[in-house]
């Protein structure tokens, strides 16, 4: 066959505060930089979905036809220019024709500024130019919102098994394996079956290193088998105010009712768990005390999640209510980041290594509780920012995170960078001249993410609620457009049930007046 391929990756947190342009996608953000053309094939090595299918996909004598890839870090929206110009380059390229079926590598959380569903809204569009007839395959994030205009215009759809996401490219090869099935039998054609799961999970959560996620991916292998093709489970990203946001579980295959009971299945495991899906959060100084309680006879880091100012999921990685908890505290060896503020990082260029420099570090979110942290900072490790993945998510991929500081202040050593990115590499630290198996404390801007490379050389896990864009318990958020009856998080109460209580509680202070 001739297969266009193209991927469009985006999760947009709608609560937010900073958008992602054309130039997020060009440079990347922890994503490869935007490729076009035969540059996309050199995805191929990467751990991406899209580098998984072509592979496969070559490694089966097909010719591949790409068109573009792009991805950006969380964000809030979606600017419309960047959305219609990507979306414009893939929509046209299918208008061109000349393939036999089509793969996406795309995230399934994506809210533009004008469009709730980006994601439906270009698999619409592109089903609109082909027809029913050419196979249309897509890659799905762990944390996809998956819609039902997605379900409408997609053949099939494969979400990632793992998180961290070190099975992106495997998931793209089993993209792949699908659509070969659905070629190879297209006379029986697929079923598919679809359940919504009634509550929201937090991100903290769905990681599945542990219980309940580990075990719940297992039973889905466990059901994949012979007419049942594939089976999917996406905990969804529970910081898009839409009224699609949340979980799905679904499958696709050539028996009906073995599909439906497989997903029935699954769906029935995870609502009978919905206790166990719950996390329980620190406060800042609860974290901080917690962390030199046990550093004080471990062999190996104490690592705290800064969730809530995660930048993969839309946090700007700059508030510093933790390091002013290290500081507050007397912490020892400690470091954190990364921590974005070019300015800072500037700055420690123009002074040099060994330099002090007054300076108002971050802090510019606009998040209650957090302003820049102002002190006198010594310039420990300067680099211009080049660096390589090795760990297992985007092992072997390099980057350009602009140039980067290591600032020291008390017992504390903060990587400073210049282009926003997740800490999920320990090379991250490195490229700052911090060696993080060398530390007491790591305060990560990370969610579940870092564990990929760091789980090895961590003695414990603390996850914080520290001031940050991203509500770490999804009750938390401000919610106005999601389903009024799904509930916003383990055993929590909806936004429904929330509005009723708030209107009663109204007309009683209204009778007491």
């Amino acid at each position: 066959m001739h297969i266009l391929i193209a991927g469009f990756q985006h999760e947009t947190n709608t609560f937010a505060p900073t958008k992602a342009t054309l130039q997020s996608f060009v440079q990347g953000e922890g994503f490869p930089p935007l490729a076009r053309g035969e540059d996309v094939l050199a995805l191929r090595d990467v751990n991406v979905p899209a580098g998984g299918f072509i592979a496969a996909a070559q490694a089966e004598g097909h010719t591949l036809v790409p068109v573009i890839w792009a991805g950006a870090s969380a964000s809030a929206h979606v600017t419309e220019q960047a959305y219609e110009r990507i979306a414009g380059e893939i929509v046209e390229a299918v208008r061109r024709g000349g393939f036999d079926a089509i793969y996406l590598d795309l995230h399934g959380a994506m809210v533009a500024e004008h469009l709730d569903d980006g994601e439906g809204e270009l698999l619409a569009r592109v089903r609109a130019i082909v027809g029913p007839q050419v196979p249309l395959v897509v890659s799905l994030d762990l944390h996809a919102n998956v819609t039902g205009q997605m379900f409408r215009h997609a053949d099939a759809m494969v979400a990632y098994r793992t998180y961290p996401h070190v099975d992106m490219a495997e998931t793209g090869v089993r993209a792949a394996r699908i659509l070969m099935r659905m070629m190879a039998a297209r006379e029986r054609g697929l079923k598919r079956a679809v359940r919504r799961i009634p509550f929201l999970i937090p991100v903290n959560g769905m990681c599945t290193l542990a219980d309940p996620a580990r075990d719940l991916y297992e039973r889905l292998e466990a059901l994949e088998r012979d007419e049942v093709v594939s089976l999917s489970f996406t905990p969804g990203f529970p910081a898009s105010d839409f009224p699609e946001c949340g979980a799905a579980v679904w499958g696709y295959g050539f028996d009906e009712a073995a599909v439906t009971d497989a997903v029935d299945t699954l769906a029935a495991t995870i609502v009978s768990q919905e206790s166990e899906w719950d996390v329980r959060f620190l406060d800042p100084d609860e974290a901080v005390r917690e962390a030199m309680r046990l550093a004080e006879h471990a062999t190996r880091p104490i690592v705290i999640a800064d969730t809530q100012d995660n930048p993969g999921v839309g946090g700007d990685s700059n508030t510093m209510g933790l390091v002013r908890a290290l500081l507050r505290h007397g912490a020892k060896d400690a470091a954190a980041g990364l921590v974005w503020d070019p300015h800072a990082a500037a700055k420690a260029h123009e002074a040099g290594v060994g330099a002090t420099v007054d300076l108002a570090l971050a802090g510019g979110s606009g998040i209650p509780d957090d302003e820049p942290l102002s002190g006198a900072f010594v310039v420990e490790h300067l680099s211009d920012g080049r660096v390589r993945f090795d760990g297992p998510m985007m092992n072997g991929m390099w980057t350009d995170i602009g140039p980067v500081a290591c600032l020291r202040i008390g017992g504390v050593k903060i990587a400073v960078c210049s282009v926003k990115m997740q800490i999920f590499d320990r090379n991250l630290y490195r490229v700052a001249g911090i060696e993080p198996e060398r530390m007491k404390i790591l305060v990560n801007k990370s969610s579940v993410h870092y564990r990929a490379d760091f789980d090895s050389i961590a003695e414990a896990h603390l996850v914080a609620k520290s001031p940050g864009p991203m509500a770490a318990d999804p009750s938390d958020l401000p919610w106005t457009r999601i389903d009024p009856e799904l509930r916003l998080r383990p055993n929590g109460a909806s936004l429904g049930e929330l509005r009723g209580s708030a209107s009663r509680e109204h007309r009683q202070a209204g009778r007491r007046d």
